[in-house]
């Protein structure tokens, strides 16, 4: 009662949290009293109350109910993996291309909840970009056979596994290759890397089991879509690595824009070896050979 009457010195945000919880007390007094209390809190307390890691359910929960429509509440509450996927879906609707953005970098919690995909596919503040990728989850198309088999062949060198694999893959739908992109062993990794579907393949950039050397593994393959590339060259824990770096640098299938932004990166050693690369686009390589110019005049000096 002395919480709701204020007679408690305590941060905005506390006292925010604090009467969240009582609003769901047992007790119809307390409940009735924090009701009331709680409408005096100004929106800005919630946010910074949302933010935290060890947020009460009970925060979240009151939130969603009723101060979803409130600008940055719902973001807020995206950010947050201490917030239920369940509760991000009810306020969905109400999330800016940012919050959007913050799902589609954690493929993990957007796919804990089938129902949240379709929520944000359905959301007028997602970018064309943002749009298109949600879109993904309605192409319910298989992965090609021949690929799919091409595929399989190349993870699993064991036809007694290999032909397990291949059954498993063939009649998943795109939220379970979602979850198996996410939690399965490294050869599902490497079959669905080459899936058609973008957002799988996010989900295996984004897996936790995957490793550096899996992922230099992608960057060095000529068979896989932009899409792939442009995640890896975007992921700052990736980039970081020289070998990822270099390799798609100097894979033909990287896209140009990539390879020229990446391109100063490299060691003078790599840098000459590219020069002579007849796989890599003119342009790149006729840019290379200038830099190696230019840092031989540099070292004359």
């Amino acid at each position: 009662m002395a919480v709701c009457a204020g007679g408690i010195s305590l941060s905005p945000e506390d006292r925010a949290e604090l009467l969240a919880v009582l609003v769901a007390d047992a007790d119809a007094t307390i409940s009735d009293r924090a009701r009331n209390a709680i409408l005096t809190v100004p929106p800005e307390a919630f946010i910074v109350a949302l933010g935290r890691t060890d947020a009460d359910p009970h925060l979240f929960k009151y939130c969603a109910e009723n101060l979803a429509e409130k600008p940055g509440v719902a973001d807020t509450m995206a950010k947050n993996e201490a917030c239920s996927a369940v509760l991000v879906t009810r306020v969905a609707r109400h999330l800016t291309a940012a919050g959007i953005q913050t799902l589609l970098d954690n493929m993990e919690r957007l796919s804990s909840d089938p129902h949240l995909v379709e929520a944000l596919a359905q959301s007028q503040a997602a970018s064309k970009e943002q749009q298109v990728l949600l879109a993904e989850v309605h192409k319910n198309e298989p992965i090609p056979v021949k690929d799919l088999e091409e595929a399989v062949k190349e993870a699993e060198p064991d036809p007694v596994k290999r032909e397990t694999l291949l059954k498993q893959v063939a009649h998943m739908n795109v939220v379970q290759r979602l979850t198996l992109a996410l939690k399965g062993n490294r050869e599902a990794r490497m079959i669905l890397i080459k899936d058609p579907n973008k957002l799988v393949q996010r989900c295996v950039l984004q897996s936790p089991r995957l490793t550096d050397m899996e992922v230099e593994s992608f960057a060095k393959m000529t068979n896989l879509s932009e899409e792939v590339f442009r995640v890896i060259s975007l992921t700052r824990k990736f980039i970081k690595s020289y070998v990822i770096m270099k390799n798609l640098v100097t894979n033909p299938k990287t896209p140009l824009d990539i390879s020229l932004h990446l391109l100063p990166r490299l060691n003078a050693t790599d840098l000459k070896l590219l020069t002579t690369n007849k796989n890599v686009p003119d342009t790149l390589r006729s840019i290379a050979l200038k830099m190696q110019r230019q840092k031989t005049v540099n070292n004359l000096k």
